[in-house]
């Protein structure tokens, strides 16, 4: 893949294969990128040129080289280029339960303000951080992660989780929604298959997931929404494939999840947003 640059003043979107719960883009953009919205996942990054602004936590962000960026499962975010020169950043995506294999049941690190100059972050996310031309192997990924996780760890100073958190119901329950996810599910049907109070249930799976049950299992539709847009399929076959009411269903958790709608995402994925 040829590394792309601004020189162009366009807006474009480089997006490597998601592998093994692991996304990761290089994109650039002019004025407003994205609308508030919320993903389940960590987004990990560092911005390469330009101020990235956002909104996070009641407050205005401003990245800028040399910053790390660690925006929290399910916290609301925005972004925009902070000058007329635009920004251009390199993300990953990384879904909690990662982290927690190698946590094992501790509360997910935290770092306030979603910024930060933290060397130790710096350091373990660069090979993450590598530009989109270069693959990573699956083992090389997996050190980087497990070294990535630590280092959020060291960083965030979290507190242990509640002595009363079940992580083996928890996970039961994030097995169950990954067999489930083309269909509704109920509360009541994890506590059962859980053995749990639905309560402490929920309580406990954004405890160590970062998101509620409804959200998680709502992004697992979403990711295969993007997988069957970018098969060919024609939007209105995708929601319904996806498990979604209708295509209007769709659209509106997916842009309250990624910040643009299906159609823009698409453009800019499948090459024609690039320079």
């Amino acid at each position: 893949m040829n590394q792309q640059t601004d020189h162009g003043r366009t807006d474009w979107l480089l997006r490597a294969e998601p592998v093994q719960g692991v996304e990761r883009i290089e994109a650039f953009f002019l004025g407003n990128a994205y609308a508030l919205h919320r993903h389940d996942t960590y987004a990990i990054g560092r911005t390469l040129t330009g101020v990235q602004s956002f909104n996070y936590r009641r407050g205005k962000r401003r990245s800028l080289p040399g910053h790390t960026m660690v925006l929290h499962p399910d916290e609301p975010h925005d972004g925009q280029a902070g000058t007329d020169e635009g920004f251009r950043y390199r993300m990953i995506y990384v879904e909690p339960a990662l982290f927690q294999a190698v946590l094992g049941g501790k509360a997910l690190p935290f770092i306030e303000g979603g910024l930060t100059r933290d060397p130790r972050l710096l350091h373990a996310t660069q090979t993450l951080l590598q530009q989109m031309s270069h693959p990573l192997e699956p083992l090389e990924q997996d050190d980087a992660l497990v070294e990535l996780a630590f280092a959020l760890d060291a960083a965030s100073g979290a507190p242990p989780a509640r002595a009363s958190a079940d992580f083996a119901s928890a996970r039961i329950a994030r097995e169950y929604l990954h067999a489930a996810w083309q269909r509704t599910v109920t509360l009541d049907e994890l506590a059962a298959a859980t053995g749990s109070d639905r309560w402490s249930l929920s309580r406990d799976f954004r405890t160590f997931y970062g998101t509620s049950p409804y959200r998680y299992l709502t992004m697992r539709r979403l990711e295969a929404a993007r997988r069957l847009m970018l098969q060919g399929m024609a939007l209105i076959d995708v929601a319904e494939a996806a498990g979604f009411a209708d295509q209007s269903h769709m659209t509106r958790h997916f842009t309250k999840t990624y910040g643009i709608p299906p159609a823009r995402w698409l453009r800019m994925a499948s090459g024609s947003g690039r320079n």
